[in-house]
């Protein structure tokens, strides 16, 4: 892409909310106050994300997804046929919830804090309204900078939005729900990249959970993995519906983020596990980059990637979003030399593992740490490209 340095510096998507943002964001669902009013809030708070981002030497920005309740529960407010629902509501309609309170505790996970989009009419985008295009409008008034927008991917929406009891009497199953899906997402990223988006990353975090989590293991943002197939019927489902979702689609960067849990500090209720398991169904979506989590020692040994070199561009994890320490210079390009004995300098992408703010009530750090952990990605950048230029 134009202007695009060597080793670009971006974000994985989500910035620090204010406690002031939050609040506005609870009185708008609430209704108390209206679109506008909470804009007037949100706006200010994107425009100061943007500014850090360019203070600190990032070459493709995201608006920190600030005006979302999260990652994917923002749905509910650009899709009918959605309702947002907290993980303490769903345990009424879970088949075991002494087991999935059981699970919530053990995994850190706050019940009350995170919702869900869940699907409980037919779904259809709300009139005049894209999951994003209102977000890009103005990331593109206010930057000249290459510009990210991500969205859920298609196995992340279906997942985590078809939910027995409550979906289907609409959709008998899931893949009833990926056909209008699919739909709506194509229809999304096309009108993105007419309207300027440089590059969309389409989020499927669950992808860990079928790989590394226990078979019968309820995950608080699917709650119906527990009535899914066998993890490589699921996987190779998740590859049909990226592939029909971005089937044709030309001229614009297109990404996968696969995480391993981005909800607690506490690493040690995170998933762990290389991604051999899942490289073989990642190389099969039609998408340019694989945005994966490295910086975390759970993501396991780099040398994976040595039957992949150069199928995908990466978006490297570098730094750890949850910890308060600073990577150092040394340390980032240490973990991206690594990955040079696979993939050549223009395939790699630096970026943080995963969001600093992936939930609006449980952001992992403050907007302090970000900032000085996104300059020094861009300082190791910087000698990077000295070297390999």
């Amino acid at each position: 892409m134009a202007n695009t340095p060597l080793f670009p510096v971006t974000v994985v998507g989500s910035w620090p909310r204010s406690t002031e943002l939050v609040r506005a964001l609870r009185r708008k669902e609430a209704g108390e106050i209206t679109l506008d009013e909470f804009n007037a809030v949100a706006d200010g708070e994107v425009l100061a994300c943007i500014r850090a981002q360019e203070d600190a030497g990032v070459d493709i920005i995201s608006d920190g997804e600030l005006r979302r309740d999260n990652f994917y529960s923002f749905a509910v407010d650009k899709l009918t046929g959605m309702q947002l629902m907290k993980v303490s509501e769903l345990l009424d309609y879970s088949r075991d919830r002494a087991r999935m309170e059981e699970m919530l505790r053990a995994l850190d996970v706050p019940s009350f804090a995170i919702k869900s989009p869940i699907v409980v009419d037919r779904i259809d985008k709300r009139q005049g309204l894209g999951l994003a295009l209102d977000e890009l409008a103005f990331l593109r008034e206010h930057t000249d900078r290459q510009v990210k927008i991500p969205l859920p991917g298609p196995y992340m929406l279906t997942r985590s939005g078809w939910f027995e009891g409550l979906s289907d009497s609409v959709y008998p199953s899931p893949e009833d729900l990926a056909a209008d899906v699919v739909a709506i997402l194509r229809e999304e990223i096309i009108a993105l990249r007419d309207m300027g988006c440089d590059f969309v990353q389409l989020d499927e975090p669950i992808l860990s959970q079928v790989v590394f989590g226990e078979e019968s293991t309820e995950t608080f943002m699917c709650a119906a993995l527990p009535n899914r197939r066998d993890p490589t019927d699921e996987l190779e489902f998740a590859v049909r519906l990226m592939n029909e979702t971005l089937e044709g689609i030309t001229g614009i960067r297109t990404g996968v983020h696969v995480c391993r849990g981005n909800w607690s500090r506490r690493e040690e209720v995170l998933l762990t596990g290389n991604y051999g398991p899942m490289l073989p169904y990642l190389s099969q979506m039609n998408i340019d980059q694989l945005v994966l989590e490295c910086a975390t020692p759970r993501a396991g040994e780099m040398d994976v990637f040595k039957e992949y070199g150069n199928e995908k561009e990466i978006g490297l994890g570098v730094v750890n979003p949850r910890t308060d320490g600073i990577e150092s210079t040394e340390e980032i390009v240490r973990l991206v030399r690594e990955l040079l004995q696979y993939f050549d300098a223009d395939k790699i992408f630096l970026n943080h593992d995963c969001g600093f703010g992936t939930f609006a009530e449980r952001n992992v750090n403050t907007t302090e740490v970000a900032c000085r952990k996104m300059r020094a990605i861009t300082a190791a950048a910087e000698q990077l490209r000295a070297e390999y230029r």
